[in-house]
């Protein structure tokens, strides 16, 4: 015979058994004492947070024996005759006892019919009859239902006392497994008791195995602490690198990116909740907190709620999406560092005329935007900023098709192009303001080249997950599957070597606008002065 499940041979057979709903056991427990039985209960909330068992608990505290307990699944049995059906059984008397109690599970499931005649029940019940209906989604009840019911709603149960549940059962158990691994099963529980312990019944393949934190993360499939904690150290650095290594490293592993940015959004909740707190609203250890705290220092609400926005629409994009699997994440990293960016210690004060010095103004905002980009651009063995020859970044191999007429004309691309770098802004407000140093100038089939006005804009729109974003944007834009490869910078179109007033007055504004330069007037005798 097949060993039992653990969520059935753990249900809770006494009200002192059961976690999390002390506000509904304690009002329970006073009614029965006081003989103010309703005859209709609503029972509301998460799925395995105790409704039903707390159904049946009810039925048994008032005397009830298996044949005066009729369990219905509302999924099975929707329709107006099945609730016809009910209320035609209600008139027969208790076989033992004083009440019969009707448990009607996942209520919301019922047509309308369906509520229609079981209105007319729940108005003039017989006075041995209870009902207790439970759902998941209240929403879907009827106003009518909930008002001749009394209704309690189930919360979800925190992460310590599922732990504490799941130790109880595994000493019971006998089973060996790490405190830490029985806190990842409950917080992948979401609250639900009944959920995590079927999940630590799945992660006990063998009794006398030692469970620690590691084999239950391989077994779940989650992603690695260590990955987490590392990536949001990578952001609080503003380090690029190490977050694209670090999230890189954990797809190849096996951890599934819906679960890390699950669990990344999870610990940046914690850190804000520290940042506007304190650390004792974190159910987390003494050294977690103290990380935290460490954290939370060295960050605003704002950016922490940025960060945390940025995962969170990087987890719901992951739902379906046809994008490399990392893509949203490397996009959210980025976005987070975006946020954390704040240049306006580093940005040197512009001064212009009337009429404008052109190049002393690219210079500056070349300069601006290596210093934002300097960690990126560091070689490790001399630390001196890497200035690459111009060449050709290919994309990917085989995502090429170029035997074929261009998929989207020339015209249409440079056409759209400022469409395009509006796309991009709202992921990444830098990289669209590096789009303005570029051009479309090729396509052939799927194929998009782009050229760019310096060495400098050639490299950083070059970066794979720049070029990746440009490539994603582009490609919805226009409906096509495009890739983007840059072919260096002699295809920049150069009309003159100077550029107008209003091209000048656009530079100044993206200085000031996206990296917080002070621009100052100054004449001519200034000019003098400063010589």
């Amino acid at each position: 015979m097949p060993k039992q499940a653990l969520y059935l041979k753990w249900r809770p057979q006494e009200f002192d058994d059961l976690i999390g709903q002390e506000h509904i056991v304690r009002t329970l427990l006073n009614s029965i004492d006081m003989g103010r039985v309703r005859h209709a209960y609503l029972f509301s909330g998460p799925r395995g947070t105790g409704k039903t068992t707390t159904a049946r608990l009810l039925a048994k505290a008032l005397g009830c024996r298996d044949l005066d307990l009729i369990e219905i699944d509302a999924a099975s049995h929707t329709g107006v005759d099945d609730v016809r059906d009910l209320r035609d059984k209600i008139a027969f008397l208790p076989t033992v006892g004083q009440y019969k109690v009707y448990i009607i599970d996942e209520v919301h499931r019922f047509s309308r019919g369906a509520f229609d005649a079981l209105l007319k029940t729940l108005e003039e019940p017989p006075a041995h009859a209870i009902f207790v209906l439970a759902t998941t989604e209240i929403d879907k009840v009827p106003d009518t239902i909930k008002s001749r019911c009394l209704q309690f709603e189930f919360r979800r149960v925190s992460t310590k006392e599922v732990a504490d549940r799941l130790e109880q059962i595994a000493l019971s158990e006998e089973i060996q497994i790490e405190r830490a691994a029985l806190e990842l099963i409950a917080r992948q529980g979401t609250g639900s008791v009944r959920d995590s312990i079927s999940l630590l019944d799945q992660i006990v393949t063998d009794p006398h195995e030692f469970i620690s934190l590691e084999l239950a993360q391989r077994i779940l499939g989650t992603a690695n602490v260590q990955a987490v904690l590392a990536l949001s150290q990578a952001m609080v650095s503003q380090d690029i690198v190490r977050g694209l290594q670090v999230i890189d490293e954990a797809i190849d592993s096996g951890t599934d990116p819906r679960q890390l940015a699950q669990q990344l959004v999870e610990y940046l909740r914690n850190l804000l909740l520290v940042k506007v707190a304190n650390a004792n609203l974190v159910e987390a250890s003494a050294d977690m907190r103290k990380r935290l705290e460490q954290q939370a220092q060295a960050l605003s609400r704002s950016q922490i709620i940025k960060m945390i926005r940025s995962f969170q629409n990087a987890f719901q994009e992951l739902k379906g999406s046809g994008q490399p699997q990392q893509l949203a994440l490397e996009l959210a990293l980025m976005e987070s560092l975006q946020a954390t960016a704040n240049l306006a210690d580093d940005v040197p004060a512009v001064k212009v005329s009337t009429v404008v010095d052109s190049l002393e103004v690219e210079r500056v905002i070349e300069q601006v935007l290596r210093q934002r980009f300097a960690h990126l651009t560091t070689t490790p063995s001399s630390g001196h900023v890497a200035t690459p020859e111009p060449r050709s970044e290919q994309p990917p191999d085989g995502a090429i098709d170029t035997n074929q007429p261009p998929l989207v004309a020339l015209a249409t691309l440079r056409n759209g192009w400022a469409e395009t770098r509006r796309g991009v802004d709202v992921k990444n407000r830098i990289l669209a303001a590096l789009m303005e140093h570029a051009d479309v100038v090729g396509v052939s089939g799927n194929l998009v080249s782009l050229s760019t006005k310096g060495d400098f804009y050639f490299q950083q729109l070059g970066k794979p997950e720049n070029r990746s974003l440009i490539q994603y944007v582009l490609s919805r834009q226009h409906n096509q599957s495009l890739v983007v490869q840059l072919v260096g910078t002699d295809g920049w179109n150069k009309e003159s070597n100077s550029i107008s007033a209003h091209d000048a007055s656009t530079l100044l504004n993206i200085a000031q606008r996206e990296f917080g330069a002070n621009v100052t007037p100054f004449n001519k005798e200034d000019k003098k002065e400063d010589k």
